[in-house]
């Protein structure tokens, strides 16, 4: 049974998945989740300090009142007493899940396919401001160009850039 040891609010507590658990008030919204700061992941063999790619994910339940605490003063001989109360604000949370994160395997291919895309442009094009593409771009070959205007139109956006590409593109077609 694996469990993790999480912080929450400057307290640390041992969770494993399906418990519920009382902590100080979040600002989190009633069945909204979030995932918290989690510190050690342990269970089946050796406890690990500091897990890499694991999340813990929590949902809140409720917002609720502590039990009230009553607090009396009272001194002899001299008819002072004084009576307080406090309830403390707290969120009622459960524990959904305690395993590795979905996004780092989404997040590979995206890379990869980043990587083929940006295959046939120039080289540095990524870094390069407008002045510099609208300077280099006449240079280039056709090829390089039309996979510079698509990066732009994916990503950047820069209307200098895309402006120059496209001239660009129309003085090659004309040459040829």
């Amino acid at each position: 049974m694996s469990y993790a040891i999480i912080s929450l609010g400057g307290k640390q507590f041992r969770v494993q998945e399906g418990q519920r658990l009382l902590v100080d008030r979040l600002p989190t919204d009633e069945g909204k989740t979030f995932t918290p700061q989690l510190l050690l992941l342990g269970g089946d063999g050796a406890p690990d300090l500091s897990p890499t790619g694991v999340t813990v994910t929590a949902r809140v339940i409720a917002h609720v009142k502590g039990d009230k605490i009553r607090i009396g003063k009272y001194r002899p001989k001299t008819g002072y007493k004084r009576h307080n109360g406090f309830r403390a604000s707290l969120s009622q949370i459960e524990i959904e899940s305690i395993g590795k994160k979905a996004q780092r395997a989404k997040e590979k291919p995206a890379e990869a396919n980043a990587e083929t895309k940006t295959a046939g442009l120039p080289k540095g094009y990524e870094d390069m401001k407008v002045a510099e593409i609208a300077g280099a771009a006449p240079s280039w070959k056709l090829p390089a160009l039309e996979a510079a205007l698509a990066y732009e139109q994916e990503h950047g956006k820069r209307k200098g850039a895309t402006a120059a590409l496209e001239s660009a593109i129309e003085a090659q077609k004309e040459n040829d």
